[in-house]
């Protein structure tokens, strides 16, 4: 109920009943938060901790905002990591999803929160933006689903969802100073669709950005905040500004439509505010707008019967947990698995290799603002000792290994971790994160796999990291690669599961692995300005027939699935939906992702040469066939006209493609058109 716009606007009256009775101290207090500079930084403690106050009027009975940041789990208490969102990305598991966020709802009021601000969906322009792991993937359609899935989960618990950030931030070092400027189709199409799906599914916060978008910070850009998200949306909810520097003035702010500063008052203080009035460079109106917005959704979410709540005892629960693990295992990817030398046997003669720092390090991401702290964190080297503790093995740091020749020429394997770790990649504090500039290993991981090669050729893999990473120099040398991302508090075991056979992989890379750093869009990480073009990621492979090393969508298992009888199940003027049979034609259980996408023939603009439009994840055991279906509306296929400033369909013909990665489905297509 609490996503439905139709059940909150029903506080309308209520709420401007109550804004009416207030004074324009009590409004202008409800417009800011209500921390110190101290507590905003984490400094003498640690960054919201504890949740974070804003506005609230005691003597109307309107509740503060009690923000909990993001989006691997809640930021305050000692709540359940989850892998990062760009390993739920990997799952494509919309239900998952959904029932990750109604755990992060549950936590969010175990801590005292109300408010959850870890919807991060910002399609990252390039995979070095140190801030990926943070959303699902490159692509917005796939982002926007698992978004509104996210948002839906959350909300079922009467904890508001926000999404962030609003928009085109996708840079972390120059995000307080750069300007990004993008043609109409390229916003509408790629930078602002992934928000309209969570907006109608009916998040009831959005965060504003740090950064410029043509030339106005997003703080207190009217075109994004009024004419797109309020007016042209419909949106009913309230903005809030990225903390500290996303308001950079009174009036500007007021007027753009920024409802909430947070987490300190700077700029809406009551000195500024009334000044700002006072010489008519803002208007009462505006403040009353904000004020209706923060209070019907206040009451809307806190007036519900069927509100539960929580202590502190279910944080990390054994639920809780176990739900983390489940993700962890549907998240992790395999990239190659060459003469099935995964599984490993767990045979007591067996005696492997471990190498590398990262199998030994709690390696959960980013240090920063979505830094969640679980009561513990399992490392690869942990499962092992607690799971596997029949199995022989040896473990060497990555510096140690040229010194242990003769144990790892004579393993019968050899996991190598490697990747990033939270200084390499992540939000920018001081000298640690920020965006990469090379996408690779470092090179004393590379020299570690050269190394290895060298004597051993069952080498697997193990990546880690919250994007995309080049595997070109030294792909060729080992047997299986598996993407593990950062896989949250209960990584570790995943990794030992998947490895040893347990669990049988089923994650999808959610970005495309290309040959070379130069085949993305060249980024100055310290720009003051930067245009975003239309074509990014797999598309823009696509486009420029760049070989990739692994698609998008791409992932392996130690099953086989076939896809087949792709058929229009039924259409209409305004949808078709397509009809596909899967079937599990290896000697296991296991989960497959059938992927949508579409082409067009004869258009009128530039379009990608394939678009994922729709997804599923669908279990099946061994010999299983089952039949699922797909959808796509004339919205799902038309472009932004910057002649209308509107959505165009084409009436042309389209082409289905079907398959389990983007480029698998060139071998199910489908032609078809709209009935008239």
């Amino acid at each position: 109920m609490i996503c439905s716009k139709k059940y909150r606007l029903g506080f309308t009256q209520k709420a401007s009943e109550i804004v009416a009775e207030m004074s324009l101290n009590e409004k202008i207090k409800l417009l800011a938060g209500n921390c110190n500079i101290f507590a905003s930084f984490g400094m003498g403690t640690k960054y919201n901790i504890i949740p974070y106050g804003a506005g609230g009027c005691k003597r109307l009975g309107i509740p503060e905002i009690l923000f909990c940041d993001g989006p691997r789990g809640v930021v305050s208490g000692n709540s359940t990591c989850f892998p990062v969102a760009m390993a739920r990305g990997a799952t494509f598991d919309t239900a998952l999803e959904e029932r990750v966020g109604n755990v992060i709802g549950k936590e969010v009021k175990a801590n005292g929160g109300n408010f959850f601000g870890g919807v991060c969906i910002n399609v990252p322009y390039h995979p070095g933006n140190g801030r990926s792991q943070e959303v699902y993937g490159e692509d917005p359609v796939h982002m926007g689903k698992m978004g509104a899935a996210l948002v839906r989960g959350v909300q079922t618990q009467n904890v508001i969802a926000c999404i962030k950030h609003f928009a085109f931030n996708s840079m972390e070092k120059a995000r307080f100073k750069v300007n990004v400027i993008a043609d109409k189709r390229t916003e509408r199409e790629l930078y602002l669709n992934q928000f309209k799906y969570c907006i109608d599914a009916g998040a009831a916060s959005v965060m504003s950005a740090y950064n410029k978008y043509q030339g106005e910070y997003c703080g207190h850009n009217s075109y994004l905040l009024k004419d797109v998200l309020k007016n042209e949306w419909d949106f009913d909810g309230f903005v809030i500004s990225d903390f500290f520097f996303g308001l950079r003035n009174t009036a500007a702010g007021l007027n753009g439509g920024l409802d909430v500063e947070m987490n300190i008052r700077r700029y809406y203080s009551a000195r500024k505010v009334k000044k700002a009035l006072r010489t008519g460079k803002a208007s009462l109106a505006s403040i009353d707008d904000s004020a209706l917005r923060i209070v019907r959704t206040m009451l809307a979410f806190s007036a519900t019967n069927d509100r539960e709540l929580y202590d502190k005892s279910i944080l990390a629960n054994q639920a809780h947990v176990a739900l983390a693990r489940e993700v962890a295992e549907k998240s992790i990817t395999l990239m190659k698995n060459n003469h099935n030398l995964l599984p490993l046997s767990t045979n007591k003669n067996s005696k492997i290799v471990v190498a590398g720092d990262l199998a030994a390090i709690e390696n959960i991401g980013d240090q920063g603002s979505s830094r969640v702290r679980p009561p513990y964190i399992k490392t690869f080297l942990n499962a092992l000792n607690e799971n596997y503790s029949d199995l022989s093995y040896d473990f060497f740091p990555t510096k140690k290994v040229k010194q242990h020749r003769e144990k790892i020429k004579n393993a019968e394997a050899v996991v190598v971790f490697a990747g990033n770790r939270h200084s390499d990649e992540g939000e920018y504090v001081f000298t640690k994160g920020g965006d990469r500039k090379d996408l690779g290993l470092r090179k004393s991981e590379i020299d570690m796999i050269n190394y290895i090669s060298s004597m051993n050729k069952n080498i697997i893999v193990v990546l880690m990291g919250g994007n995309m990473i080049r595997v070109n120099e030294w792909h060729d040398k080992v047997s299986s690669i598996l993407m593990a991302y950062y896989p949250g508090m209960e990584g570790g075991n995943a990794i030992a599961d998947i490895i040893f056979g347990k669990v049988n992989p089923s994650g999808k890379l959610p970005f495309v692995v290309a040959k070379s750093d130069s085949d993305f869009p060249d980024v100055d990480w310290n720009a003051k300005e930067i245009k975003y073009e239309y074509f990014h990621g797999y598309q823009k492979m696509d486009k420029e027939k760049l070989p990739v090393d692994y698609p998008f969508g791409y992932g392996l298992s130690y099953t086989n699935f076939k896809i087949s009888q792709v058929s229009i199940k039924k259409s209409n003027k305004t949808q078709i939906d397509f009809n596909i049979k899967v079937t599990n034609i290896g000697k296991r259980d296991g989960a497959e992702v059938v992927q949508l996408y579409i082409g067009y023939l004869e258009s009128c603009v530039e379009r990608p040469e394939r678009a994922l439009k729709d997804f599923v994840r669908v279990e099946l055991n061994q010999g299983e066939s089952r039949e699922v279906n797909l959808s796509v509306s004339k919205l799902d296929l038309a472009y932004y006209d910057t002649e209308t400033d509107d959505w165009k369909f084409e009436d042309i013909t389209y082409i289905a493609y079907v398959g389990n990665d983007s480029l698998s489905s060139l071998n199910n297509s489908l032609k078809f058109r709209f009935e008239e």
